[in-house]
């Protein structure tokens, strides 16, 4: 007997026999084969041929096997073990500096009228390459230079010195250059945090009396962890592949003092004609590179 009710039909796509899915599965794949294909030979080619290469002289033509020789002559370079420390430098100095930097412009000029314009100062520079803001700190931090004429000028003459003359203080000022950079992507990527927090969080807090640090301790902070994944990742990858700032600024100088490994490479790759050294600083880079980048990203998934 019929109750005049329609029967509703279920979707088609509900029913869709496993053989058409499967399909559908082959085809995405198709499309994407090329890409990943293109992409996993373009990175592991290139490795492979740097990891072979590293184990030969420095010889150009018919290059002899070395063995693990060029890896022995590395970590007995002095010049190199400061290398390595001043990449451990750059590690800490541009995740702390950006990531600190940024998390407090974006939460101090959120709620300000005025916000937009202290914002727009600090995110400027991000739009600047290496070269342009190695130019820009150049012309301060010469011996001649706008710093040290402010400091003249204002009576301060003997704080006054060389910037880039002395270690470790030139790789501190490398370090503050990259900052003044790199903190732009910081405050663009917490305000953007900042904007998906629930405001109704926030006025709970405040109407149970808690305090402005106490909110932005355990109500908004919280909230932007993922945020500050994203941001310490970003600040990581710069930091491991700084190259252009410093060779423009210091070339890796005074006595190849500022160098990081990226530098290093470079330097002995190309400018002291030694390609087995350069390789075995290859190797070394990209181990630091994939071991920083694993111990991160497992301590953010062990944590999450």
């Amino acid at each position: 007997m019929s109750t005049g009710t329609p029967v509703r039909q279920a979707p088609r796509a509900a029913h869709r026999p496993p053989r058409h899915r499967d399909r559908a599965l082959v085809t995405r794949a198709g499309f994407l084969l090329p890409a990943v294909a293109l992409v996993t030979v373009l990175s592991t080619v290139p490795f492979v041929l740097t990891l072979w290469r590293s184990f030969h002289d420095d010889r150009f033509v018919h290059p002899g096997w070395a063995g693990v020789g060029s890896y022995v002559q590395m970590l007995s370079d002095p010049v190199v073990l400061r290398s390595l420390l001043n990449t451990l430098f750059w590690l800490v100095g541009t995740v702390v500096l950006p990531v600190g930097l940024g998390l407090l412009v974006a939460v101090m000029t959120d709620r300000l009228s005025w916000g937009r314009w202290a914002r727009t100062a600090v995110v400027l520079p991000y739009a600047l390459s290496g070269s342009a803001v190695a130019v820009v700190w150049n012309f301060l931090l010469q011996d001649n230079g706008a710093l040290n004429s402010a400091l003249h000028a204002l009576g301060l003459g003997a704080f006054a010195h060389g910037w880039l003359l002395t270690w470790p203080g030139n790789t501190i000022v490398l370090i503050v250059a990259n900052a003044w950079q790199a903190t732009g992507v910081a405050v663009i990527l917490y305000l953007v945090g900042l904007q998906g927090i629930p405001p109704e969080t926030v006025e709970a807090a405040a109407l149970d009396g808690a305090g402005g640090w106490v909110r932005f301790r355990h109500i908004v902070l919280p909230q932007l962890r993922g945020t500050t994944v994203v941001v310490v990742g970003i600040s990581l990858a710069g930091g491991l592949k700084a190259f252009d700032l410093i060779w423009v600024l210091t070339g890796g100088g005074p006595g190849r003092s500022t160098e990081t490994l990226a530098v290093s490479m470079y330097w002995e790759s190309f400018v002291l004609q030694r390609p087995g050294s350069g390789a075995a600083l290859a190797v070394v880079l990209t181990l630091v590179v994939v071991a920083t980048s694993v111990a991160y990203l497992r301590r953010q998934l062990r944590s999450a």
